[in-house]
């Protein structure tokens, strides 16, 4: 297995993920989402809103341009919907971002700010697994959401992502 294959594969999981977590917040009571909470952002909106911020700051990070972000906290979420299509949209970028990767380009190191302050310098391949590790850990915290509201979330480990959906063929 290469690097290569597992960043592609990450990427294609984060998004079956994701796709699993809005249908199932989908099926709960319309509150649910919009609910506060002593959890994590304060509410599943909140959470999923700053997955969205983050995935943005590292795109404009990988892309040697300027993110636009003051913080990964987010005062308002957008709808589920409009969260959702971002999220979606955000995916599909960096599974594009991965899949035109080879490993001299994962190797290569980039320079930024964060957005706290302080620069960094991380390889494009470590930027793309915290990407995608960062939003397992929100995942969960969305999961325990549903939890705290007496609803079970989605089996969406990764295993069951390489059992129910994974394709090797589509890594290329």
């Amino acid at each position: 297995m290469s690097a290569v294959r597992n960043i592609r594969m990450l990427t294609r999981y984060n998004r079956w993920a994701n796709t699993m977590l809005v249908e199932a917040i989908t099926k709960l009571p319309a509150e649910e989402f919009t609910k506060k909470r002593a959890a994590a952002f304060g509410g599943m909106g909140f959470a999923l809103a700053h997955v969205d911020i983050v995935d943005r700051i590292w795109q404009g990070h990988l892309l040697g341009t300027d993110h636009g972000f003051k913080t990964r906290r987010a005062e308002t979420h957008d709808s589920l919907e409009i969260l959702a299509m971002k999220l979606r949209d955000m995916d599909d970028w960096y599974i594009a971002y991965a899949d035109a990767m080879n490993e001299g380009l994962l190797n290569e190191a980039i320079e930024f700010q964060f957005v706290d302050g302080g620069s960094g310098v991380m390889t494009r391949g470590d930027v793309l697994i915290h990407v995608c590790n960062h939003k397992t850990f929100h995942r969960g915290h969305v999961g325990d959401m549903f939890y705290q509201s007496g609803f079970q979330p989605p089996s969406i480990d990764l295993p069951v992502f390489i059992r129910d959906a994974f394709n090797e063929s589509a890594l290329g």
